[in-house]
């Protein structure tokens, strides 16, 4: 659990499984679990709050260092007394290790999202920026992997698809904050009221969410054109618009006309992909 959070799988505020949960997984004693928990508390990895449960913490403790010894050196071991204090098998532990660490050089991106549009929405977006072929599946389909297929999820889904993917890599996909990513594109405050603008996807939650988000920001219901792209004839007036919102699918569709599109990932998601996906030095 250590390394998680040093490697950032385990992000600040998370909310670590439950004390029987882990006690299931591992099939060993909830007494086991706990003293792990109260452990790495201690240590200052994480906090417990009462009523709530257990959190990684915002900042992390420093890795001691040995005069004369890598600072990796101590951090393996930090892990491995982790693990014995819950019960857990070094042999168990030296084969999970090897496993992750053949898990390099991915030739292939399979996001694991079950909403159609959306999936379509995000796989053009790793499209646009990662340098290896990606794929999309559902939850049921992700069980089974290839070794060199790296699984991505949004944060949403993250936590689902890392108990149904068994020993596969899975990579939580970051998103952004799309009124700050579209703020700039927008027009003054005071200039706002009356601007005919379009939204437009096949996503029906970037259409509701776009709407309510130019309407808080100033924009005339009214002089919104809302259009959904699954309907026949969606773009008919659209060129009419001042600008049309919409996401990097739909944008591809609406040649000609001024589209502003709104990301669903971070901006530095796809340098941490191909950080991931870059084959190892020989």
């Amino acid at each position: 659990m250590t390394l998680g959070i040093l490697s950032g799988e385990l992000a600040p505020a998370e909310r670590l499984p439950s004390i029987r949960e882990l006690a299931r997984r591992f099939d060993i004693h909830a007494n086991t679990v706990s003293a792990g928990y109260r452990q790495l508390e201690a240590e200052g990895w994480v906090d417990s709050r009462k009523g709530s449960g257990v959190y990684v913490r915002s900042s992390h403790p420093q890795a001691a260092t040995v005069p004369g010894r890598h600072p990796l050196d101590r951090l393996v071991a930090n892990l491995f007394d982790t693990t014995r204090r819950l019960g857990i098998p070094d042999s168990h532990v030296a084969t999970k290790v090897a496993a992750y660490a053949s898990l390099t050089g991915f030739e292939r991106i399979l996001l694991v999202e079950p909403d159609p549009e959306l999936r379509q929405i995000v796989l053009a977006e790793l499209a646009e920026s990662c340098h290896c072929p990606a794929t999309a599946c559902d939850f049921g389909e992700c069980g089974t992997v290839s070794s060199n297929t790296l699984l991505v999820a949004l944060p949403s889904k993250f936590e689902r698809v890392k108990s149904e993917a068994a020993d596969s890599r899975v990579h939580r996909l970051r998103i952004r904050s799309v009124p700050l990513s579209l703020s700039e594109h927008l027009p003054p405050v005071g200039a706002r009221s009356g601007i005919l603008v379009g939204i437009a996807s096949r996503w029906p939650d970037f259409l509701r969410f776009a709407r309510t988000m130019l309407v808080a920001a100033g924009f005339d219901a009214d002089a919104l054109v809302v259009r959904d792209a699954t309907q026949p004839g969606w773009d008919a007036g659209l060129a009419q618009t001042t600008a049309v919102i919409c996401d990097i699918a739909t944008a591809a569709r609406l040649p000609g006309v001024r589209t502003i599109v709104a990301h669903i990932l971070a901006d530095d998601v796809a340098a941490e992909l191909n950080a991931i996906l870059q084959p190892p030095l020989s």
